[in-house]
C-alpha cells in the first residue's frame, strides 16, 4: 500500500491501535475504491443512496445543507482521516441527508457495506473501533439537541463555552472553529454571535480574541443557562 494512504488511514479511528502490517492486511482483504475530487466537486449529494463509507485520505470536505435558493449551511468540516456515511450506511433509510462538498483537492477511500461487515466479523478490534465511532456520533448528536433546547443566543453560547471548559479543563479555551463555523454549529447568525460575545465581554463574563475565549466569571455563565 502507498505510504501516503497508509499514513492517512493511521489517523482514522477505524484503524486505531492497528500496526502498519495489520492495516495492510485489512485493506488487502476487502473491496474498496479511491477517488479524487477537485474543489467544489460533490462526492455525495443529498438523497443519494449511501452504499459505502468515505475516509478522507487527503484534502478536506464539508457536510452542507444546500437550499433551493442557492444558499448553503455548513454542518461540519472533515479533514484527513475523518469519515462520512458511517451512520447512514446501516440505517433503514440509507440516503444522504446532506451533501458532501470537497473544499479543496481531495482524495477519498470508499469502503462498501459488505467490506465493513467482513472486517467487523473477522477483526474484533475493528468492530470495537466501529462501535466507538458510532457511539461518539450519538454523543455528538445529543450535544446538538441540547444546544437546540436553549432559547436564546446567549444561552447557546454560554453552554458552548462551559462544555469546552469541561472538555479542555482550562479557563482559557482554544477555539476549534472560526466565528463563521461556530455560528453555523450553534445555528445562529454570525453577526448575532459577534454581538453576544461583545455583550459577554462588557458584562465581564469572558474576554476573547481571534483564537481563544478566556472565562472570567464561570458562575455567571452557568446562571445564564437558567435565566
Amino acid at each position: 500500500m502507498d505510504n501516503l494512504i497508509l499514513s492517512s488511514l493511521k489517523k482514522c479511528i477505524l484503524f486505531s491501535k492497528f500496526s502498519d502490517t495489520e492495516i495492510n492486511a485489512c485493506i488487502s482483504s476487502i473491496e474498496y475504491s479511491i477517488k479524487s475530487y477537485s474543489k467544489n466537486e460533490m462526492p455525495a449529494i443529498e438523497d443519494d443512496i449511501c452504499s459505502s463509507i468515505g475516509i478522507i485520505l487527503n484534502g478536506s470536505v464539508e457536510v452542507q445543507k444546500i437550499y433551493e435558493s442557492g444558499k448553503n449551511l455548513t454542518l461540519a468540516a472533515l479533514g484527513c482521516g475523518k469519515i462520512f456515511g458511517e451512520v447512514i450506511i446501516f440505517s433503514n433509510k440509507n440516503t444522504y441527508p446532506s451533501t458532501i462538498v470537497s473544499s479543496e483537492k481531495s482524495e477519498i477511500m470508499f469502503i462498501p457495506k459488505e467490506s465493513i461487515l467482513k472486517l467487523c466479523k473477522e477483526n474484533s478490534i475493528f468492530l470495537n473501533n466501529f462501535m466507538t465511532l458510532l457511539s461518539n456520533k450519538i454523543l455528538m448528536l445529543n450535544k446538538k439537541v441540547k444546544t437546540m433546547s436553549f432559547q436564546t443566543i446567549k444561552q447557546k453560547l454560554a453552554n458552548y463555552i462551559l462544555e469546552e471548559h469541561a472538555l479542555q479543563k482550562n479557563m482559557m479555551i482554544k477555539m476549534a472553529y472560526s466565528k463563521k463555523q461556530l455560528a453555523e454549529q450553534l445555528g445562529i447568525p454570525r453577526p448575532s454571535l459577534s454581538r453576544e460575545l461583545i455583550n459577554m465581554r462588557n458584562d465581564e463574563l469572558i474576554d476573547f480574541n481571534k483564537n481563544s475565549i478566556k472565562i472570567l466569571n464561570i458562575k455567571g455563565l452557568e446562571e445564564l443557562l437558567w435565566s
